[in-house]
């Protein structure tokens, strides 16, 4: 029996070895890189207060505030992971959210929409081709849009009803690429965003403790335990 082999010289080859390759650092300077990325990313978050649109984000405080439906929040990759925790976050202080995955939204889930619903479209760069259905799809049902994105210019920034820009420096990775940072940056603004609605919608602790009986929360909220 032949079995091939790899050439040395072929892509495969190449790029298992590219994988394997590894930088002899020692722990200072691992460590280091480390700091690094904190001292980045804490930077981004300590410029958004100066960075939003105030005015923005005291509008989406509002939308969200008085819905009466549900809020919808989708996104791809890394801004899905940062949706679905902001829908999560505001299930917490009772305002309905859910995610919505958009490869799902173009095979019939999109009937989720309801007039009177807010969609919340998180896309870094505002183009992004999955998304775009979605807010077609929420105009035509006469759903409210909010892009959230770096660029104003883009596809989302300009045909959503209103877009909240977020932009970081950059990001730690050594290619600027890896969204990190400017992911943290996304949660930082909604979490406010989230703290002011519990003031806005006056939610009380009894509420909480009614949605949030489990675990440690839940304990304290409870009072068993101080």
């Amino acid at each position: 029996m032949f079995i091939e082999t790899e050439n040395e010289d072929s892509p495969i080859s190449n790029q298992n070895n590219m994988v394997n390759m590894k930088v002899d650092m020692n722990n200072s300077e691992i460590e280091n890189e480390i700091k690094r990325c904190i001292d980045i990313e804490a930077a981004a978050i300590g410029k958004l207060k100066n960075g939003l649109d105030m005015d923005t984000a005291v509008n989406i405080v509002r939308l969200i505030g008085d819905c009466k439906g549900r809020i919808v929040l989708t996104g791809c990759g890394t801004s899905a992971m940062a949706a679905r925790k902001i829908a999560h976050t505001l299930n917490c202080i009772e305002r309905p959210a859910l995610f919505l995955t958009p490869s799902d939204a173009v095979h019939g889930a999109l009937g989720v929409l309801r007039e009177g619903d807010l969609l919340i479209l998180i896309s870094k760069g505002g183009n992004t081709s999955e998304l775009l259905p979605l807010l077609s799809a929420g105009k035509t049902k006469r759903v409210r849009t909010v892009a959230v994105t770096e660029n104003p210019d883009s596809v989302l920034g300009k045909e959503s009803d209103i877009c909240l820009k977020i932009k970081v420096d950059a990001e730690p990775c050594r290619f600027n690429m890896l969204a990190t940072a400017s992911t943290l940056a996304v949660i930082s603004a909604f979490d406010a965003i989230c703290i002011a609605l519990m003031q806005y919608t006056n939610y009380t602790r009894e509420q909480f403790a009614v949605i949030h009986p489990g675990g440690a929360v839940g304990d304290r909220l409870l009072g068993k335990v101080k």
